[in-house]
């Protein structure tokens, strides 16, 4: 955790995928949880087997657990990013799995676009912003 006069505090949620290094899993600043980008795998940061909705499904599970550490919920997620090495493929089961997590009645603003590659040759990468509740 960061000082509590920085202008920002590191998030870091133990039951979550560990980070590398090089980046935090989420940090709070003026009001706003920013996670970073997470890919669809273990604790072992070995990629989960099952393709692109199990991929889905662990990167937001993941994502589920360091908002909750953040003090914060998906229901306050105001945007989301989505990274598909294979858009075409993709898109629609990757959507499939997102709905069950956002919904349709209040999801948050989002882009998803397709690259070239991704982390340890994942499928999908998912990174969010959410709101603190007051």
């Amino acid at each position: 955790m960061a000082d509590s006069a920085s202008p920002k505090k590191i998030v870091s949620a133990p039951e979550a995928v560990p980070p590398l290094p090089v980046f935090s899993q989420a940090v709070i600043s003026k009001g706003f949880v920013y996670l970073s980008g997470n890919i669809g795998c273990d604790n072992n940061l070995k990629v989960v087997e099952g393709g692109i909705v199990a991929e889905t499904r662990a990167a937001l599970e993941n994502i589920t657990k360091i908002l909750q550490a953040s003090g914060t919920s998906l229901a306050n997620v105001v945007k989301v990013n989505i990274y598909l090495s294979n858009f075409d493929r993709d898109f629609v089961p990757m959507n499939e799995v997102y709905l069950k997590f956002f919904g349709t009645d209040s999801p948050p603003a989002r882009t998803c676009v397709g690259v070239a590659a991704l982390p340890l040759k994942a499928n999908v990468e998912i990174e969010c912003v959410a709101a603190l509740p007051n």
